[in-house]
């Protein structure tokens, strides 16, 4: 009955969101070729070649590799954004960050030392192979 072998590949279609729902916790690290929206919590590193969304609730403590952010929840650690990281108003982000550009919301709160231009993308070699490509 069970002797049929399934074999499944994903490897993601750039127009989908992933998901992690407020309530779950992953110890670990996480990557997608797609975007993500954030609602739980990771301790660990998180890569996207996409969009990261970090709700309100959400968390991170690690480092965020990605193309753009939208920070609304915590995160603590290393962020590396080739594009555009935007901080709104209920966003705490502490550690070590380099981005393309910022936009921060009154309200934030932005502890972190900050490198800002277009050399980040040197700084991320896989998402530069990406863009290049």
């Amino acid at each position: 009955m069970f002797n049929n072998k399934i074999k499944s590949t994903f490897e993601g279609n750039l127009g989908t969101t992933n998901r992690l729902v407020e309530g779950t916790k992953i110890v670990g690290d996480l990557s997608s070729q797609a975007d993500l929206r954030i609602d739980g919590e990771i301790i660990g590193n998180v890569i996207s070649k996409g969009r990261v969304v970090l709700g309100a609730k959400g968390r991170i403590e690690g480092t965020l590799t990605c193309q753009n952010a939208d920070i609304e929840g915590f995160v603590k650690g290393k962020v590396t954004v080739t594009e555009l990281l935007s901080l709104k108003a209920k966003a705490n982000v502490y550690g070590d960050v380099a981005i393309g550009k910022l936009s921060v919301e009154p309200g934030a709160s932005f502890t972190a030392t900050c490198i800002m231009n277009t050399s980040v993308k040197n700084l991320n070699p896989d998402l530069s192979k990406e863009k290049s490509a």
